[in-house]
């Protein structure tokens, strides 16, 4: 049984705090995988897990791929600004939709957001991005990534699933009922 009180609270500000929460504990894994790193494997060892993956320690001063990695420093104060203006956007997109019930785009939203400033964070305190996990494609070593890249490509594989599947099917339903 319902109470007034309980009838009156804004239940979606509870979704809202549950995706940030989502994206704090994609910052906190993300943090705590690199200190290990930093902490255990020696700048550009390698780690055999099996035949496929590798643990490795590598430092990414440039985007994904290691894009402008051999610019002249400029793109570590491009990237924080880049990071910071789209991790804003994202809370306020999250706040925005807080009272829908679009649970790919939300999660999708939040991969992304804790993915960002996870390897912000890396940026702001190191100067680059470290990077661990190698896999290896056929012998041939993929770039090396990091739990935060890990859930900013899952969250935005959510973002494409929702564009594909759900969003604005709300509205093509509506339109077509009348």
């Amino acid at each position: 049984m319902l109470t007034e009180e309980t009838e009156q609270k804004p239940a979606g500000n509870n979704s809202f705090y549950l995706w940030l929460t989502l994206s704090g504990i994609i910052i906190a894994l993300d943090q705590m995988t690199k200190l290990a790193i930093i902490k255990w494997v020696p700048l550009y060892d390698t780690i055999p897990l099996n035949s496929f993956v590798n643990i490795t320690h590598q430092r990414n001063t440039g985007a994904a791929f290691s894009l402008l990695a051999d610019a002249p420093g400029w793109q570590r104060w491009f990237f924080i600004a880049l990071a910071i203006v789209v991790s804003v956007y994202l809370i306020v997109w999250l706040w925005r939709i807080r009272r829908s019930r679009q649970v790919f785009l939300s999660a999708g939203l939040a991969l992304v957001l804790g993915g960002a400033i996870g390897n912000v964070i890396d940026r702001i305190y190191l100067g680059s991005v470290v990077d661990f996990i190698q896999v290896l494609i056929m012998g041939w070593p993929f770039p090396s990534f990091n739990v935060a890249d890990s859930a900013i490509s899952v969250g935005a594989a959510f973002l494409i699933i929702d564009t594909l599947f759900f969003s604005g099917r709300e509205k093509t339903l509506d339109a077509s009922s009348t």
